[in-house]
Parts: structure tokens; C-alpha cells; sequence
């Protein structure tokens, strides 16, 4: 037998056996190959015998040059490599070498008993992962043995309860135990899912090493052995905390008001439409309040918004004390807010509830150092009688409020009626959109008369809406339309065109008139106003001096810089300015001296009941005084009589105006009164 195959026969009797053996010479060659390594390798003998070792290597990164002289020296190793099979397939396996040496003790070759631990290495690599993954995960997993003692938990669970490990160990966690409080099961149902399915979830609520209580979504199973026997539980837990906090969070903002806290607009109609079914099924009544804070948009100028709020959360507490726990208050929007009462007696209990309320909010408020006092306004709403869903009860009871504003009442309840004035006040306010194109406006002149001559000087042109069904349309029914949409900026410059259209046709005509008076609103007042005007003068030749514009104290209690100015314009303009019923606003007598005026307007109310009227006759005493003074002129409305007349052309004021002296007339008539006929004669003359 030749040196080097001394093993030979060995490695062919092992050939059959499933151990994997080869032989190596001392430079890694392969010179014995067994069947087992065939089978473990795909490799025959013929093909592998006389190859070098690195053909079998999944990666070349060994040096197998340390490897054998390590081998040699010490005798023997072991290792587990990664190898590639025929196929390519890559394997973990375990190798062990031997040193064969001769007699003297030099070595021969090697040999190596080859062992696939593919499993073993795949069987850790997925140990080590699911350790990982037990440790690294946010989810508390909890391993129990079958008496629901805890056994093994992950950090996460210590996290989430507060515990060190060496605590809990060998004790029933919280979640197994009876007493702990769930939300949506309890101990006996999850028992009784457990044995029979194996497994249980659901929300419930744990408990803190601190105390505190949490809510929890948890995944429970129970482990079987052999013969179904119960070897462990295994829990898998999650804190629901912050996504409950996160849903609590988008519901209140989504459902209730920031500022107040209150139940919004969307929530309001949920709440009520539940206590309106409620109520019905217990065939109780009830009533609908909407509540309205009155010149809030003044507050809010003056104290800024953050005042504004501050004044809306008190109304809002004063408001919520006044009503049961049972009854809705919500914040509908601005400065309004809805409440339903729900089982009230009779209608008189919504009444005595809005008194109590109107009562809380007028208490004084103090902002920014400043006491202030509000005013409100209440509409009421009663069902079943006027209704049995909550968007229409919410619109009555808003219907009833606006007509308390508009008729200076505190609280109102609705009515039928109430509802079709308001139909019919939406039918007038639609036609007003279309009765400028559809030329439906005219003018009415009525005279202004000396108390001197009784001769006619001038005369107000007053806008009237001839309504195609309804004819003639009173302006106190349209003008509030037109001032609250807008409106009236376009309609006050085409009263401003026409009048002086007019007046230029009346001078051609040889009716000559000292001047016009025309209205101003103050939503006209914007920084093209005067050059509208004074281009208007221009087209019908027209001098500034022939127009009277009359403006209110409402502009002038709102006049800022730009109004000032304006004013100041419309004055050097030529123009001249009237103060359209003075004495019935704030009566500030520094408009007098801030502004260019040249008349006052005596108010008709101050004018009615004289000279018998002792309190009207001091006040017209005064501002005819304080007219004198100030070198205005004067101009007295709404004179009825010819004592009015008398009494007024006495106390030297200038010019008269009324339905004693003529209406308000249409063109053709006013001008069937020539300038030279007198409408007044005063005693004096």
C-alpha cells in the first residue's frame, strides 16, 4: 500500500454510513472522499478526489493556511463554517479535524468528520430574532406558567407598569386577576373564552405599580402541551393612553367650541336631536332658546377680540348657571348660543329661564380695567307646538330672536305670524336685489320752507321703490335691507345722479331751487366718494353749492382719519352738510365743533306735542340755542300743524319741513308749486 492511502480502505468502509468523512494531505487536497460527503456535497469521488479544498468553501475568506497549521500543531479542531454544495445551495456545517501521523510523529494528512448543522444555526439565528424581537418591542408581552404566575416579561411591560422584574416574578399579573376593572368583559368571560377557543382580546382597563389606571387593548391565549394539558398563558399588551387622548383630542375640537368649551354647532344638532327623541318617547315638552349678545361687533372694536372672548366665556358660565344638568347649552356661533330645555310644564318655564338668563348677563363685566354692560336678546321655541326636529326649532327660535332685536325686547317666543312677516321680509329682501336693473326706483321731492317768506327754498329728495306687485314700498321697510346687504351704496348713487339730473332739467326749465338735500349712508363713505360726486356735478353742469348732503351721527360717532377727511373734501368741494336728526343719537356736542357742518336737522320727535310739550320745548329751546351760537342753520322735520309752524318760525328757526307744509311729492306734482307760491304764512310776516 502507498504512503498517503493508508486510510483508504477505512474511508471505503465508512462509505455507507451517514457521517460525512474526507481526507486532506497536508496542503489541502482532498484525497479521500466517503458516500456521506457525497451525499452531503452532490460530489462523486471521481469528481472530487485531487481537488483542493476551496472548492467545497462558501466564501473565500478563510486562510487555510493558518487553519492547517494550526490543525497540524495542535493536533486536532473544531469549527462550524458555511460551505457550498454542487448546486450552489450554501450550508452551515460543523468540522472536525484530526492530525494522522506517522510513527515518529510526523503528520501524514488530515481527516475530517463533517456534521450539517444547517438546522441547529437556522433554529438560533430565529432564537436570537425572536429574543430581539421580545425585547425591542413596544408592544408588553407576558409569559405566564399554567397558574398564571408571570415567568418572563419583556422591558416594554416593565415600562408600562412601572415594575422591576424581580417583583413580579411568580406573581398573578393584574390582567389575570379578578378584581382588576375592565371595560367591556370580566374575569369569568375571558375564563370562559380561554377554555374554550383558546384565546381572548379586548379592551379593559390596568392598573400602574403607581396607581393609575390605563386603558389597555389585550391579546390573551392560552398554550397546550401533549393531550391538550395547559403548560403557559401568553399575553400580548398595548397602552391605549395616548391613542385615547389623540381621539379625545380630535372629538373635542371636531364637536366642541375652543374658546367656551361648550358643544359646537355640528354637536349641537346630535345632542338635541337625542333629547328630542328622548322627550318624545316620554311625551314631555320642552323649548328652544337662542340667545344673542346685542352690539357684540362694538365690544370687539373697542377691547380688541381677545376682549370679546373674554366677555363670551363669562356670558357662557353666567349662562350654564342658570340651567339644569339635563338642559343643552351649546355656542352656535359669534356671539350666539343656543339652549334646549327638555321636559318643561308649560311654555312659561322657557320665559322664567330666559329671564333668570337675561338677568345673569346683565351683571356688570370688567375688562382691560373697564366695566361695561351688555345687552341681550332671546328667541323661544316650543315643542311639540312649533316643532319636532331641532334644525327647524333651532330656525324658529333664531326667527324670534332677530325680531326681538328688531323690536328692542329682551325675549320673545315664536309665532306663526312672526313667520310669515319673516317670509315675506326674505321675498322683499330678494326683489331689492333686482330693483335697481329693473328701474323700479324713483324720487319723491318734498319742500323745505323759509319761517321767514313761507316760500319754498329747497327741497329732500327721498328714494321710493315701486314694487311691481306691491306698488309703493314704505322706506322704512327697505332702506334696513339695503343698509344691512349693501345695497344702499348703489341705490344712494343713483339717487345722487338722478336728483341732480333733475335739478339740472328743473333749471333748464326755469324752477329754479336754492338747493337738494340728498341722503349719505355711511357705507357710501369710501375714498372715492367725493370724486364720484363732483364727476356727477360735472356731467349735468351742476354747482357743488345747489346740494345739501345730509349724514347722520352714526357716521359721525364712527368717523375716523378717512371719514374726517373725507368730509373736510366734500366741504371744500362746495357742498353742504346737514346733521339729519340731531338730538336722537349720543348727541355729542363735539361733532359741532370737530366737523364742517352748516345745518341741524330738529328731529320730528322733538318737534311733536309742541309748543304744549314743556320737555320738547326746552330741548328744540336748546338746540336752536346752541345752532344760533354756532352760526348753523336750522331746519325743523315733521311739522304737522300750524301751531308747530308758529311756535318754531318764533324761536327764529330757519326753515320748516312736514306733511302741514307737503308731503313728499312726485315729480310732476312737486312741480305744480312754483317757488313764488307761499306754503307758510307766518304771523310775524
Amino acid at each position: 500500500m502507498t504512503p498517503g492511502n493508508e486510510l483508504e480502505p477505512a474511508i471505503r468502509i465508512l462509505g455507507d454510513i451517514n457521517a460525512s468523512l474526507i481526507a486532506l494531505d497536508l496542503e489541502g487536497y482532498i484525497t479521500g472522499w466517503n458516500g456521506g460527503a457525497e451525499r452531503l456535497f452532490g460530489y462523486g469521488s471521481d469528481e472530487i478526489l485531487g481537488q483542493h479544498v476551496l472548492t467545497l468553501y462558501a466564501e473565500e475568506t478563510e486562510d487555510e493556511a493558518d487553519l492547517f497549521n494550526h490543525v497540524i500543531s495542535a493536533g486536532e479542531t473544531t469549527l462550524e463554517v458555511k460551505r457550498r454544495h454542487k448546486d450552489g445551495r450554501e450550508f452551515w456545517v460543523q468540522i472536525h479535524l484530526n492530525v494522522v501521523r506517522d510513527e515518529a510523529g510526523r503528520p501524514l494528512r488530515m481527516v475530517g468528520f463533517i456534521h450539517d448543522i444547517s438546522d441547529q444555526i437556522s433554529d438560533q439565528i430565529r432564537s436570537r430574532l425572536l429574543a430581539s424581537v421580545f425585547k425591542h418591542t413596544p408592544d408588553a408581552i407576558v409569559i405566564t406558567d399554567e397558574n398564571a404566575r408571570l415567568i418572563e416579561c419583556n422591558p416594554a411591560y416593565l415600562g408600562m407598569m412601572g415594575d422591576q422584574l424581580p417583583q413580579l416574578l411568580g406573581k398573578v399579573p393584574g390582567f389575570m386577576r379578578e378584581e382588576i376593572g375592565r371595560k367591556g368583559a370580566n374575569k369569568i368571560t375571558i375564563d370562559a373564552h380561554l377554555q374554550t377557543m383558546g384565546h381572548w382580546e379586548g379592551e379593559l382597563w390596568l392598573r400602574r405599580s403607581n396607581g393609575d389606571v390605563f386603558p389597555a387593548w389585550l391579546s390573551l391565549s392560552a398554550v397546550h402541551g401533549r393531550e391538550k394539558s395547559l403548560l403557559n398563558y401568553f399575553a400580548v399588551m398595548a397602552d391605549l393612553s395616548e391613542r385615547k387622548a389623540a381621539e379625545e383630542q380630535i372629538f373635542r375640537l371636531a364637536y366642541f367650541d375652543t374658546l367656551t368649551r361648550l358643544p359646537n354647532r355640528s354637536h349641537l344638532f346630535s345632542l338635541l336631536e337625542q333629547a328630542l327623541s328622548e322627550a318624545r318617547r316620554q311625551q314631555s315638552s320642552g323649548a328652544l332658546l337662542c340667545f344673542n349678545i346685542a352690539g357684540f361687533k362694538a365690544i370687539n372694536d373697542s377691547f380688541t377680540h381677545r376682549g370679546g372672548d373674554e366677555i363670551l366665556v363669562v356670558v357662557a358660565e353666567r349662562i350654564r348657571s342658570c340651567l339644569r344638568d339635563e338642559d343643552v347649552l351649546a355656542r352656535f356661533g359669534g356671539d350666539e348660543f343656543c339652549i334646549g330645555l327638555f321636559d318643561i310644564r308649560q311654555r312659561e318655564d322657557a320665559a322664567i329661564v330666559a329671564e333668570r338668563i337675561m338677568a345673569a348677563v346683565a351683571l356688570p363685566y370688567y375688562i382691560q380695567q373697564e366695566e361695561i354692560v351688555i345687552k341681550a336678546h332671546i328667541g323661544m321655541s316650543v315643542f311639540p307646538e312649533d316643532g319636532r326636529d331641532a334644525d327647524k326649532l333651532i330656525n324658529l327660535a333664531a326667527i324670534a330672536m332677530h325680531r326681538a332685536k328688531q323690536g328692542r325686547q329682551s325675549a320673545l317666543f315664536y309665532s306663526s305670524e312672526m313667520n310669515q312677516r319673516s317670509l315675506a321680509r326674505l321675498k322683499l329682501s330678494t326683489d331689492l336685489h333686482h330693483a335697481l336693473e329693473r328701474d323700479e326706483f324713483e324720487l319723491y321731492y318734498q319742500p323745505q320752507v323759509s319761517a321767514k317768506t313761507g316760500l319754498i327754498c329747497g327741497a329732500e329728495a327721498l328714494v321710493r321703490w315701486r314694487h311691481p306687485q306691491r306698488g309703493l314700498v314704505p322706506p322704512n321697510e327697505f332702506i334696513p335691507f339695503a343698509e344691512e346687504t349693501g345695497l344702499i351704496v348703489a341705490i344712494g348713487s343713483w339717487v345722487f345722479k338722478a336728483a341732480c339730473r333733475q335739478l339740472a332739467q328743473w333749471r333748464q326749465q326755469g324752477l329754479l331751487l336754492e338747493r337738494i338735500a340728498i341722503n349719505l349712508s355711511p357705507r357710501q363713505f369710501s375714498h372715492r366718494l367725493v370724486a364720484e360726486l363732483t364727476a356727477v356735478l360735472a356731467e349735468y353742469q351742476i354747482a357743488a353749492e345747489w346740494i345739501e348732503l345730509e349724514i347722520t351721527e352714526t357716521l359721525l360717532m364712527k368717523a375716523d382719519e378717512d371719514i374726517s377727511a373725507i368730509l373736510d373734501q366734500l366741504h371744500q368741494a362746495g357742498f353742504t352738510l346737514a346733521l339729519d336728526d340731531f338730538g336722537t343719537g349720543y348727541s355729542n356736542l363735539g361733532y359741532l365743533r370737530s366737523f364742517p357742518l352748516d345745518y341741524l336737522k330738529i328731529d320730528q320727535s322733538f318737534v311733536r306735542g309742541l309748543p304744549q310739550n314743556s320737555s320738547n320745548v326746552a330741548i328744540v329751546r336748546a338746540i336752536i340755542g346752541i345752532a344760533q351760537n354756532l352760526d348753523l342753520q336750522l331746519i325743523a322735520e315733521g311739522v304737522e300743524n300750524d301751531e308747530q309752524a308758529q311756535f318754531l318760525a318764533s324761536l327764529d328757526c330757519h326753515q320748516l319741513q312736514g306733511y302741514y307744509l307737503a308731503r313728499p311729492l312726485p315729480v310732476h306734482e312737486f312741480e305744480a308749486l312754483p317757488p313764488t307760491r307761499i306754503l307758510f304764512e307766518p304771523k310775524a310776516a
